[in-house]
């Protein structure tokens, strides 16, 4: 299960790698789509607008953990590629700690900011109890989050993609039924699911926690200890992909508060269809975050014939899969929102059908960008996927504001700003890639 990544075939070894890693978050997104298809077919669509809000946020939230993960990630990826395992455990055990203590701050500020959260997300009252309910329950899972996303960071590091879909697996089943028992059972409502996801996370957090105690005991001694030597390499990549991973779902949670303003059916129809979208373009996130740790792992090995015929080599599979992709869901949108909202609400269906076909024909713009920020983070430029990110966000946002306050575009100007950011985005990181081909590290 665990792979050398620098040795091999590159574009089987690289597939080999992101499949199981591809799948395991498709799964993951079962989380979501199991708590957004039962509220909404089981609790209206008050639920389903209240529970898509938390998800934004919540998205939001957990992606600052997430951000630390992966950047720690790139490190250790690094280290195993220059076969430095003395600094690999140093930087095991200093970004474990970090980002623990920083799980324990974000929990305790989430519960005691909840009402001032919801007030800036501008949501309905007449929805604010069913969210808050959800939100109560949710935060538990923070800490839970964190120990999932940072033992698969370290597997993934070291080339097991395959423990981390099995844990995720397991954990995505039982959430399905655990919110059917919890929603539909016992009529526990939007609390009913969090409770479901909640518990589910612990599962697998905990499960992957006791693997990699059992099944690496050379990092028992360091996994407790902090070093200052490690600690600045580690910030230097966890702090600013944390920022980048923050700022990303900053902008989506501020254009989530301006969907919220147009009411009910719009946050509905924005939740299910959001659903459909980040499921669609899920595998070439997750395919960049692969290419990311062959990347790293080649940088550390100084082979770099093996990452010009990776980035070759994804980006030309990244671009088959988006168009793909785009065909498939401009073809489906009606069947895929009807998963999600009973055929009556009309409103709802019409305005997230034209969602996913505006965004689900750009594709291929995210599915580049996710390329380059792995690229930038894996060639010890994290800076770079920075700001890429703040170039699709800010235009973003910017857009969506200006936008949807003209009478022309309206709510639609929120669904056209997204394709916009990533294309520019895009741009910007390619013609940084060109001038910069000459310089040792992309040459």
């Amino acid at each position: 299960m665990q792979q050398n990544l620098t040795e091999g075939p590159v574009i089987k070894t690289m597939m080999k790698f992101a499949v199981p890693m591809i799948l395991g978050n498709l799964l993951q997104q079962c989380y979501n789509i199991a708590d957004t298809l039962i509220v909404g077919r089981f609790l209206g669509a008050g639920a389903l607008a209240a529970v898509g809000s938390a998800f934004t946020l919540m998205t939001f939230l957990t992606s600052i953990l997430l951000g630390l993960c992966m950047g720690s990630s790139t490190v250790l990826s690094i280290y195993y590629g220059q076969k430095n395992f003395q600094r690999f455990k140093d930087s095991v055990g200093t970004s474990f700690l970090l980002i623990a203590a920083l799980t324990v701050l974000l929990t305790a500020a989430s519960f005691l900011l909840l009402d001032e959260i919801i007030l800036f997300l501008q949501v309905p009252e007449e929805i604010q109890p069913l969210m808050k309910d959800y939100l109560i329950v949710i935060f538990f899972g923070i800490a839970a989050t964190f120990l999932y996303n940072y033992f698969s960071s370290f597997l993934r590091a070291i080339g097991n993609s395959v423990v981390p879909l099995v844990f995720l697996a397991c954990s995505a089943l039982l959430n399905i039924g655990l919110d059917l028992f919890f929603v539909v059972g016992l009529s526990r409502g939007t609390a009913g699911a969090a409770e479901a996801t909640v518990i589910s996370q612990y599962i697998s957090g905990i499960g992957i926690l006791l693997y990699t105690w059992i099944k690496f005991p050379d990092i028992h001694s360091s996994l407790f200890c902090f070093r200052l030597s490690s600690l600045k390499e580690i910030a230097n990549f966890s702090v600013l992909t944390c920022i980048q991973q923050s700022v990303m779902n900053l902008g989506i949670l501020m254009v989530q508060g301006l969907v919220n303003s147009f009411g009910t059916t719009i946050m509905a129809a924005f939740a299910a269809a959001v659903k459909i979208d980040s499921f669609a373009y899920m595998p070439v996130q997750d395919f960049g975050n692969a290419f990311s740790t062959f990347i790293a792992q080649n940088y550390g090995a100084d082979r770099k014939d093996r990452i010009r015929q990776g980035i070759l080599g994804a980006l030309s599979s990244a671009m088959a899969f988006c168009i793909l992709i785009s065909i498939l869901i401009w073809i489906f949108a009606k069947p895929l929102m009807l998963l999600f909202i009973d055929p009556q609400e009309t409103a709802i269906l019409s305005e997230g059908i034209r969602y996913l076909h505006i965004e689900g024909s750009f594709y291929c713009g995210i599915g580049c960008l996710f390329l380059l920020y792995g690229l930038y983070r894996a060639l010890e430029h994290p800076g770079m996927s920075l700001v890429l990110t703040i170039i699709s966000l800010g235009t973003r946002v910017l857009l969506a504001y200006r936008l949807s306050a003209t009478a022309f575009f309206g709510v639609t100007g929120i669904w056209w700003s997204v394709p916009i950011g990533w294309f520019l985005a895009d741009l910007v990181g390619i013609v940084y890639f060109w001038k910069k081909k000459k310089a040792s590290i992309f040459s």
